[in-house]
């Protein structure tokens, strides 16, 4: 293999590389890069931006797709962090800063890992596709097979999996209802229709339809909170006409974003006595998107969510030979948060797993890092669990 130090140096790189979702430019082009470095068979990006390279197989196998993301959330206070988040510190056996284990670190291993077979080339090929915006909702992954310029038979994505194998996730959906009434001068509230006053009327219908959504025996329960309470007209002298409320909902497998809307849009309707004057609109929220290529689009704010069974022959494969090849015996269980993994499997149906190292509780935190023994050892075990997910699907 390729040694471990030099992936380790290309991950440092890259985390001295700000990548905000639609930022990516920068931190494409040094993958790109690298790519050619390492001399991938071919090498190229797509009209949203998304980096991929491929090593050819020897033979006309379905391919197996090593799968990370290129941008990074924000570092919120930079003078908070323990370590400078784009310092890329190694210190204390840790890799530390912005993008150490979601998702830079991986991404360079997964990187490393695929150029390992230009040298022992298998059946199939192997596509290293690291995409944009997926911490908004994933457009790089869904323009990426929906455009079908991969034709992948199996993913790995390289989200922190502390070494155990992933099956899945719930998806994410971005709710806004939003209670329209008249506005008016604060001064005269008897002209007005205050949204506001609906409000008792509408949460407690939320709270009965979030204690009564459905679980799943390995995902959890679905869930539904509130997370941003607006006003509109925001004048504090004004009485607004919209009070505007955003809804988290981690959705099981199988929600679509039209269901999803229709569904709680059907439970208000049923259960909230709206007065003349007032009205209650359920949506998708929408986010305006524009990726470093200049593509612009009103995106939805949806995430699918997955789940491969646990005796799926590409599972099965997996979790074994991470046995055989770390000396323990990963789990087999979901990520808790929403991956590219929901558009590859919950849309496509393309059998998904996740391995990597990393900790999930330090991603999007001040404190993010990745512990380099236990890299190393995923390092050394990837390139016989993506044989071993080769021989499952071919």
């Amino acid at each position: 293999m390729i040694p471990f130090e030099r992936a380790i140096t290309f991950a440092q790189d890259l985390i001295r590389i700000p990548s905000l979702p639609g930022q990516e430019g920068d931190l494409a082009a040094r993958v790109l890069d690298e790519f050619e470095k390492l001399g991938f068979d071919e090498v190229w990006s797509d009209d949203v931006g998304n980096c991929l390279a491929r090593v050819r197989g020897t033979a006309n196998a379905p391919a197996v797709m090593l799968s990370s993301h290129l941008d990074a959330v924000d570092v919120g206070d930079a003078a908070a962090w323990e370590y400078p988040p784009f310092a890329a510190t190694i210190d204390g056996g840790f890799l530390h800063g912005r993008g150490a284990m979601d998702i830079k670190g991986p991404l360079a291993l997964q990187t490393y890992v695929a150029a390992t077979f230009l040298k022992q080339r298998l059946e199939c090929d192997v596509i290293v596709a690291h995409t944009v915006l997926e911490e908004s909702g994933g457009w790089g992954m869904e323009y990426l097979l929906q455009e079908r310029a991969v034709t992948p038979g199996a993913v790995i994505i390289g989200e922190a999996t502390n070494g155990d194998v992933c099956i899945g996730h719930r998806g994410r959906a971005e709710i806004v209802v939003e209670i329209q009434g008249v506005a008016a001068h604060a001064s005269a509230p008897e002209r007005a229709r205050n949204p506001i006053d609906l409000l008792p009327a509408v949460l407690p219908v939320l709270q009965r339809f979030a204690r009564e959504l459905a679980s799943d025996a390995i995902l959890g329960r679905s869930t539904i909170a509130p997370t941003a309470l607006e006003t509109l007209p925001r004048s504090r002298n004004v009485i607004p006409d919209r009070v505007r409320m955003v809804l988290d909902w981690r959705v099981l497998p199988g929600v679509t974003p039209d269901g999803a809307v229709e569904q709680l849009r059907a439970v208000i309707a049923r259960q909230v006595t709206v007065p003349d004057g007032w009205r209650v609109e359920v949506r998708l929220s929408t986010e305006p998107q524009r990726t470093y290529t200049g593509r612009e689009r009103d995106r939805w704010m949806f995430t699918p969510g997955f789940l491969i069974e646990r005796d799926h022959p590409v599972v099965r494969a997996a979790a074994v030979v991470v046995a055989a090849s770390t000396g323990r015996s990963p789990q087999v269980r979901p990520w808790t948060f929403a991956t590219d993994g929901g558009h590859a499997c919950g849309v496509h149906g393309i059998p998904c797993i996740g391995f990597a190292p990393g900790e999930e509780r330090y991603a999007h935190t001040n404190r993010e890092r990745i512990d380099l023994a236990h890299a190393q050892l995923i390092y050394e075990s990837y390139p016989a669990v993506v044989q071993a997910v080769h021989r499952a699907i071919r």
